[in-house]
């Protein structure tokens, strides 16, 4: 287990002064690279060897997002590492203990030239000591279609710098952001209160992601909002149809 203690920013919050959802999913990244950087395997020994995590899959459960000026604790939880895959926790607590949040990832060793997957090293072993997967209501990493979903589309976006990540591919939780305001979006335009209360809602929500592919500085990516009786999802895709990322939302 690794953590840092931290205290929530302004530049953080929304316009309401509370966490972004986005901005949690970077309390999460930033936990684990803090710990990949205690190393021997850190970031500049694996690009060294041409190497990089690749990420597959979240699960983020949200109990409530923490306000401005809040004392959190960040924390994550290697719990399994075989083959090439390796699977963590992550939570965010109070400084009382308060459980705010709890996720769990999946990724994937990759040999950033090839594009193929890579055997885990005794360098690895070492930088990630495994611990006891947290408790939590664990779903699976593969996102079903919505049956009889009715389809929305929602405005497309350029790829830019600012949704880049030191290996040049789209941040993941920029895929969330983007994910999110089609959400909002198709909420907005189309009086669905339910998808609404939801997409702005700081508390009690899951929000699930699956990562196909990845996007590039200037893509076009076109987020499409599938809308069941009780599910949500947004299919990020390319120009053919194809999804980089599928996130899904629900209410707890």
């Amino acid at each position: 287990m690794y953590s840092f203690n931290s205290r929530i920013r302004y530049s953080e919050t929304d316009i309401e002064n509370y966490l972004t959802f986005e901005s949690l999913i970077d309390y999460f990244q930033d936990c684990s690279t803090f710990q990949t950087q205690e190393g021997p395997a850190t970031i500049e020994e694996m690009a060294k060897k041409g190497t990089a995590w690749v990420l597959n899959s979240w699960q983020v459960v949200v109990n409530r997002l923490p306000g401005l000026g809040e004392r959190v604790v960040t924390g994550t939880v290697p719990y399994e590492l075989n083959g090439f895959f390796g699977l963590r926790n992550f939570y965010m607590d109070t400084e009382d203990g308060e459980r705010l949040a709890v996720a769990n990832s999946v990724w994937t060793l990759i040999n950033m030239e090839k594009g193929t997957p890579v055997r885990i090293d005794d360098d690895i072993i070492a930088t990630y000591p495994l611990d006891e997967k947290l408790p939590m209501d664990y779903a699976s990493r593969k996102i079903r279609p919505v049956e009889g979903a009715a389809i929305y589309k929602a405005p497309s976006k350029i790829i830019g710098m600012h949704h880049l990540d030191s290996n040049l591919h789209v941040n993941n939780g920029q895929y969330i952001r983007i994910a999110l305001q089609a959400f909002d979006y198709v909420a907005e335009k189309n009086d669905l209160d339910k998808l609404r209360k939801l997409a702005k809602s700081r508390e009690k929500i899951q929000i699930r992601a699956e990562y196909r592919q990845q996007a590039h500085l200037g893509d076009e990516v076109q987020p499409v909002v599938y809308v069941g009786e009780d599910s949500y999802l947004t299919y990020i895709n390319d120009d053919a149809g194809k999804p980089y990322a599928i996130i899904e939302i629900k209410g707890l």
